[in-house]
């Protein structure tokens, strides 16, 4: 298996971060040019939900929509899922993925870290890495700061 990650830091709470990943109204509007909508499919977010992403513009080339069961909630820090439909699904078998948001050391009341971390295995040889999906995750997750502003 492989795996790839990468983090931002944000200008918010942790706390606060969690629950805009996690709520699908305001998930839905911090970036529609990345993420136009998420649902739950089944569940309310706990372990053995799906959830759907369908994702903007910005990214329809490379992937169009995910649908994900969450495996792993370890609640207000990280959320872990494993890609069960979609174009991922297509290019790596497993792709599984965690988000944590993790209060900054001396800041917690007013940054975190937002890591994205995923275990992959391309179904060719040819498939290359999912850099794309990286940059894609790490540049929505950016979104945050300005989105909360408004939020």
């Amino acid at each position: 298996m492989k795996s790839m990650e990468g983090e931002v830091v944000l200008n918010i709470p942790a706390e606060k971060a969690w629950k805009m990943y996690r709520d699908n109204k305001i998930i839905s509007k911090i970036n529609p040019e990345m993420l136009a909508q998420a649902t739950y499919l089944e569940g309310d977010g706990s372990p053995g939900s799906l959830r759907l992403f369908k994702l903007g513009p910005a990214v329809q080339k490379y992937v169009k929509e995910s649908t994900e069961k969450i495996e792993k909630v370890e609640a207000g820090r990280s959320v872990t899922y494993l890609v069960i439909e979609g174009d991922l699904k297509n290019m790596y078998d497993p792709y599984r993925v965690t988000f944590s948001f993790i209060p900054m050391e001396g800041k917690e009341k007013e940054m975190c870290i937002a890591q994205w971390k995923a275990e992959f295995q391309p179904r060719t040889p040819a498939t290359p890495p999912p850099d794309k999906a990286r940059d894609a995750a790490l540049g929505f997750l950016k979104s945050f700061d300005k989105f909360q502003l408004s939020y």
